[in-house]
């Protein structure tokens, strides 16, 4: 950063769902480091409110916004109206740059006020702002140049590995969450993160996945259950559907809000109908099974091709593929990668923002 400029410059960061907060807090701590000022905004969905708490940024986020539900209209409509509902802070703030993983409401607000935008994202197959597109993306090299480019996109940048990796080897195990959970030494557990039932990928076949994980795993003697939903009404209905399971304590639904590395630090396997717990286990070297029945994307395809992922297509499958046995050790992958993933994204997002001109990599 320029020393001699009269104010430090700003980047605003948008965390726009849940894996967002722990992806995006080495980041923030990185450029404000290297003195850059950190404008936070956050929107109220899913477990983000409960994650700034977790992480220590509640009192750093103005938090704007919420989810709006399943429908397609709704959604485009809470995106036009974080969108204004942003303005009026950005407007104050005047940040230099914007950066977020796949918000539509900060690339709509950034093109309103021609703020320099960067979007992540490591799904391609993820629905797009309409007609409005950021400045550039920013994406794992997983995925091919080939793909960017058939999505339209010619400005783009690529990091080496999984966005994962960023964090990962920042986990320090905490030897009371077992007791925290309620889990015996003995206890076999399984961590399940039920399928994005309101995300616009959202396929019908994963919710049977689901059930039949669920059904698999309560026939399981001495496994237990960490079932972690999306949001306080998925949150009710497993409540209410599997409330035999959770009353004898074989499902636990934890509350509060653990920390995710943890559970899966103390998890033997891992089953996710989504992607980022997936990929937080196969970098820490935890069995790992998805139900996800969307597109599979590259960096997916990539971990399931090295057998650190497996993916399941049916409910034959949950019974002919998962196995269920006790981890017996596990290292994090990340150590000596997760500082090059970390430092390409900081570089990178200092070099826009110091010069606003960065040329396409490949």
């Amino acid at each position: 950063m320029d020393m001699h400029s009269s104010s430090p410059k700003k980047i605003w960061i948008d965390l726009d769902n849940t894996p967002h907060v722990p992806f995006f807090r080495p980041i923030i701590d990185q450029l404000e480091r290297r003195g850059y000022q950190v404008v936070l905004t956050a929107r109220n969905t899913y477990q983000v409110c409960e994650l700034l708490q977790l992480h220590g940024l509640t009192f750093r986020a103005t938090v704007i916004g919420r989810h709006w539900g399943k429908s397609r209209i709704l959604k485009i409509v809470g995106t036009l109206i974080r969108a204004v509902q942003l303005l009026v802070l950005i407007q104050l703030n005047k940040p230099d740059l914007a950066v977020a993983h796949g918000s539509r409401a900060q690339i709509i607000c950034s093109y309103l006020t021609r703020i320099p935008c960067v979007q992540m994202f490591d799904y391609e197959f993820t629905s797009s702002a309409g007609g409005v597109k950021p400045d550039w993306v920013f994406v794992p090299d997983l995925i091919p140049e080939s793909v960017l480019r058939a999505l339209g996109l010619t400005q783009f940048l690529r990091y080496p590995g999984l966005k994962e990796n960023v964090y990962v080897d920042q986990l320090k195990p905490d030897p009371s969450l077992r007791m925290q959970l309620g889990v015996g030494e003995t206890d076999l557990v399984v961590s399940v993160r039920p399928p994005a039932t309101e995300a616009h990928y959202h396929n019908q076949q994963a919710e049977i996945l689901f059930n039949g994980v669920l059904d698999f795993l309560t026939k399981q003697p001495n496994v237990r259950i960490i079932l972690v939903p999306r949001s306080a009404r998925q949150t009710n209905s497993l409540r209410v559907e599997w409330s035999k399971w959770i009353d004898n304590k074989k499902i636990i639904i934890p509350v509060p809000v653990v920390d995710g590395l943890n559970l899966i630090w103390l998890s033997d396997l891992v089953i996710s109908g989504g992607g980022t717990m997936n990929r937080e286990a196969a970098a820490l070297g935890v069995p790992v099974y998805s139900i996800f029945r969307g597109r599979i994307g590259a960096v997916d395809r990539y971990l399931a091709d090295k057998g650190r992922l497996t993916l399941l297509g049916n409910v034959e499958d949950v019974l002919a593929k998962i196995k269920i046995e006790k981890r017996t050790n596990c290292l994090v992958e990340s150590h000596g990668n997760s500082n090059v993933t970390l430092d390409c994204i900081v570089n990178a997002l200092v070099s826009i923002v110091e010069h606003q001109s960065v040329q396409t990599t490949h």
